[in-house]
Formats: C-alpha cells, structure tokens, sequence
C-alpha cells in the first residue's frame, strides 16, 4: 500500500484475512488489480478534466480511493466498470495500482446501463450533463419506470452504495440537486416539462457524431431533435456533409431536412442543397392573380345580350385591363390574369 494512503480497509474495519487477494469476492467490498479494469462499452459520460480531475487526483493521492467502484465479472479475469470511471483513471494517475469495488453479477446489460446512469446522477447535479448525456439518462429512466419492480428496486440500492461520504467528490463541490424518487415520473423528477423529456429521448436517437455536435454547440437543441427523425443512415449522409464542408445547421434546414425524410425523398443530393442554403435561394415564380368563378359569373353575364356573346365581353374586358395597366405600368412583361 502506498504510504499515507488510507485504505478502504481500515475506515470499514475489514482485514486482510477478510479478502481474498488473488480471487475476488462476489460480495460486499473486495480490492482488485486497476489493470483487470475495463471502461463500460459506449460509456455516455465524459471523464473529470482540468481542474476537477486535479482535485480528485490530489484526493486520492492524500486519502485513497473513499467510495468502491461498481463493477461485473467478464471472461478472462476481467471486470466492467458500472459506476467510478473517474475515481479509476484518478486512481491510475495517483500511482495505485488496485481500488475498492463492489462486483455485481447477473445483471442483464440493461440494468448495467441504468447503473452507470443513476450513479453518475448521484455524482453531480443533472443541469452540469451535456445535451447527449441527459438524454441517455432520460432514456434510461423511462425504461426504468415502464418496467418498475427490479429496476426501481436497482436504483434504490445504488443511492445506498453511494451514500457514504466522497471525499474526492466533495473536493469540487458538485452534488445533485434533484433527490432521486422511485415513485416520481422523469419529467418530476428533473423538473421538466413532458415536451421536454420527450424531446431528449429523442435526442438519445441521434448518432454518436450529430450528438456530439449538439454538445459542442454547433447544432442547436431543435434543430437536434428534427434531425433525430431522420433514418441512421440519412443522419450519417449530414453528418458527411457537415464534416466536410462545415454548414450551420439552423432550425429551418433542419425542418425541411425532417419533411424530406418523412415524405421518402431524403439523398445527397437535397441534403447539400438544404444545408448549403441553396435550397432557399432557389426563385420563386410569381403568383399568378386569378378570378373566381362567381367573378366571372357576375361581370360577364352582367354585359352579356342577344348581340353580345360571353366570349366577346371576356374580350373587352381583357383588353380594358390591358390597356389600364399598361398606362400605369403596373403590369410587368410576361405577367398576365387568368380567368376561370
């Protein structure tokens, strides 16, 4: 152990006899070796960075590693971190070389989703989580509660495993906001309206790249949610356009970008076009002003005699307007009125 470090061990009151050095308890808090450590697949969260990464770095180095990671057992002696990224890439830069955790097994890879979820809404506060991973929360959630029983029962014990005190956490200040209550619905929750909520899971839809262009502030969060419509492979023909040639992405392309992909007459071709502006710079035929039949009707019949047929008056009256415009030049070349 390195000097100075306080072990989790010790705060607990476990002993050396009580853990298994070369295997692993299925239960309770055990040590293992940070090499045996994998990241959890398609992790949503970023890692610390700068200055709070620093902080928990220098936690560690003065007190150890406080709170156990969650983890589960995979082939080959190997472990999947659930919940404590940052406390493991913190740890591996203070120079440990093994960590505390608490190894689950039997979990399907749902409930190992909603795991790494909800112990990173303990960790901070929902409003500090970027577009992409409040919308992997959510959607997590909402699967949570369309499925109650196990799965609320899941969360419940994970506020319990990490309700001990953090020190390496506390060293930044960040601490959620929001209480989390198995009998709350999400929009409650996180003090969202429902269209909200709804629009973030279908922001959970987007790509990984268009995701991350939300999250970098170069999508807007609508114009995200209209792109979230769009087939996987339509949003990769944007997102080709967009790595290549840099277009904004305003609220209007992406609503015509959405009816082009509902109407099926989403390619290429009509994607540049929107997202280049073209599509918008395309001349609009002049409206052609017409009569209506009750018009017509009226005037015409109102001239119409023995010795004057319908035809004639529809003459003189085109020929009445002609010549009125043309002296106040009202009509420009090629413009005519059509009469039904």
């Amino acid at each position: 152990m390195v000097k100075g470090i306080i072990n989790v061990n010790d705060i607990l009151g476990i002993t050396d006899d009580d853990l298994e050095e070369n295997q692993p308890k299925k239960t309770g808090i055990t040590e293992i070796e940070l090499s045996k450590l994998i990241p959890f697949k398609n992790h949503p969260f970023k890692l610390y960075e700068g200055e709070r990464l620093n902080d928990m770095v220098d936690s560690i180095k003065e007190h150890g590693v406080i709170t156990p990671l969650i983890v589960r057992p995979l082939e080959d002696n190997k472990y999947e971190i659930l919940s404590g990224h940052n406390r493991a890439n913190s740890a591996k830069i203070a120079g440990l070389e093994k960590i505390p955790v608490v190894i689950k097994e039997y979990l399907t890879d749902e409930e190992a989703m909603l795991i790494v979820t909800e112990t990173n809404l303990i960790q901070r506060a929902f409003s500090e989580l970027t577009h992409s991973e409040k919308a992997r929360v959510l959607t997590e959630r909402h699967k949570a509660i369309k499925q109650q029983g196990r799965r609320i029962d899941l969360i419940n014990e994970i506020e319990g495993l990490s309700k001990s005190d953090d020190l390496e956490e506390n060293l930044t200040s960040r601490r959620i906001s929001e209480k989390l209550n198995s009998d709350i619905r999400i929009g409650e929750s996180y003090s969202l309206s429902p269209r909200t909520v709804s629009d973030y899971l279908r922001i959970d839809t987007l790509i990984y790249d268009l995701k991350a262009r939300l999250d970098n502030n170069e999508i807007p969060f609508t114009s995200g949610v209209d792109l979230s419509f769009l087939k996987e492979d339509e949003q990769e023909i944007v997102e080709f356009i967009l790595d290549d040639h840099k277009f904004k992405v305003e609220l209007k392309k992406s609503e015509i970008l959405k009816t082009l992909s509902k109407g099926r007459n989403f390619n290429y071709d009509k994607a540049y076009e929107v997202l280049s502006g073209k599509y918008f710079d395309k001349p609009k035929g002049s409206k052609k002003p017409k009569f209506t039949p009750k018009f017509t009707k009226n005037i015409v019949q109102k001239y119409v005699t023995e010795n004057r047929t319908i035809s004639e008056v529809e003459k003189i009256i085109e020929e009445l307007l002609e010549d009125y415009f043309s002296q106040n030049h009202e009509i420009e070349e090629g413009e005519e009125f059509e009469m039904e």
